[in-house]
């Protein structure tokens, strides 16, 4: 029987919920096996990531990133995820790459936000103006419906786009907005700090998600030690990404310094502790989140 192909019109059937809750879920079954080859061509990116759950499957999502394709008018991420069946390793979907993607990114952040930042939190601010950059405000609304949200872009044009497609705001003055933010998300390809450490206010929550490479960063040092430090996954995300390996491999902070990744969630030390500490995620994705989406998916489609 060929495979069903899921494609973007199942998004009407996703929720932020949902999804929140299978990710938490796919945590408590054995840790992943997992694994990535990561190939460039100048500017260009080859990410291929596999991932296996006992009890939930395995999936293999490929990935190109070309940023030059902006200029064409073409997608900069595009790519192709394959989901398998966790008992006899049969072809059992391929699911949409950029409804994986969109969700499994903004997920992972909002998983992160809800253990993390402050509950009361008003004030978000969305550092970048790309596509990842306007889910994550559906993303943080279905958690922090009360709050504020605006853009900050290096070019204002595209700032004001982001906020005309998803009814937000922009800012101009990007060291006072990270001054009087309570959430505040980095979605960029910055290969130089944006935010300053010395900027930001007590009981600040920092999202990073934009940096996946050794040469990226998106915050500075100063944000690092002031924060208490969190990722999603250990394996993804400290030896591998600019971010946490460039600090570390200079001696500004060490592995050890991140106390949890989402395994962690069961035991309850992926959480913050006090309302002034500075808490800091590193969103750096991988194979097995996307397993644990692209399975949520499927499992929302009607029975055939």
């Amino acid at each position: 029987m060929t495979p069903p192909f899921i494609g973007p019109e199942a998004e009407a059937l996703l929720g932020w919920e949902g999804l929140v809750a299978a990710l938490e879920a796919g945590h408590r079954l054995p840790r992943a096996g997992i694994a990535d080859i990561l190939l460039d061509r100048g500017a260009d990116t080859l990410l291929s990531r596999a991932a296996v759950i006992d009890g939930l499957g395995q999936l293999v999502k490929t990935a190109t990133v070309f940023p030059g394709n902006a200029r064409l008018g073409r997608p900069t991420v595009n790519g192709a995820v394959t989901l398998f069946d966790d008992r006899t390793g049969e072809l059992a979907a391929l699911v949409d790459f950029h409804l994986v993607t969109k969700w499994k990114t903004a997920g992972d952040s909002l998983l992160a936000a809800r253990k993390l930042a402050r509950p009361d939190s008003r004030r978000i601010l969305i550092v970048g103006a790309g596509t990842v950059a306007r889910t994550m405000v559906a993303a943080y609304r279905s958690a922090f419906p009360a709050a504020e949200v605006a853009f900050w872009n290096r070019t204002p044009a595209g700032a004001d786009a982001a906020a005309a497609a998803t009814g937000a705001a922009t800012v101009t003055d990007l060291a006072a907005a990270v001054g009087q933010a309570d959430i505040i998300a980095t979605a960029t390809m910055s290969q130089s700090p944006l935010i300053r450490g010395d900027w930001l206010s007590p009981g600040t929550h920092l999202d990073l998600i934009g940096a996946y490479r050794p040469d990226m960063r998106e915050v500075d040092d100063a944000a690092l030690t002031r924060a208490r430090l969190f990722v999603d996954c250990r394996e993804t995300t400290v030896a591998h990404i600019g971010e946490l390996a460039d600090p570390i491999a200079r001696g500004v902070i060490a592995a050890s310094d991140v106390i949890a990744d989402f395994y962690d969630l069961p035991s309850g030390r992926f959480a913050r502790r006090s309302e002034t500490e500075i808490t800091l995620a590193k969103n750096g994705g991988g194979a097995h989140l996307d397993l644990m989406t692209a399975a949520y998916i499927r499992a929302c489609l009607p029975a055939a």
